[in-house]
């Protein structure tokens, strides 16, 4: 279950780093809501994933989820460049994920 909650952490530090996009400079009160309450719901997953998951592995797992997912959706909702060094490098992240997962 450790994991399902920092999966989940992972997927919400997602949506905040997208929402910030929205909010213009939290000066949009529902954009500025939503992103704020998707904060507070990352961390605490986070720290509830961190009683049974070492913290060096969680953290790590944790903004990795969010850095690959928050790469992949400024590529897809923004035109973000999708180069093929960008994608190789979002597959190394992926790959120290997957790694430190196996490892714990």
């Amino acid at each position: 279950m450790p994991w399902i909650y920092l999966l989940i952490a992972g997927l919400c530090e997602i949506g905040w780093a997208v929402g910030l996009k929205y909010t213009d400079g939290f000066s949009r009160l529902w954009p500025s809501v939503g992103t704020a309450a998707a904060m507070v719901v990352s961390v605490v997953l986070l720290g509830v994933a961190m009683k049974s998951i070492p913290l060096g592995t969680a953290y790590a797992v944790w903004t990795g989820i969010g850095a690959v997912g928050t790469v992949i959706l400024g590529m897809v909702m923004f035109g973000d460049a999708a180069s093929l060094t960008r994608l190789l490098c979002l597959g190394l992240i992926v790959c120290g994920i997957i790694g430190l997962k196996v490892a714990t």
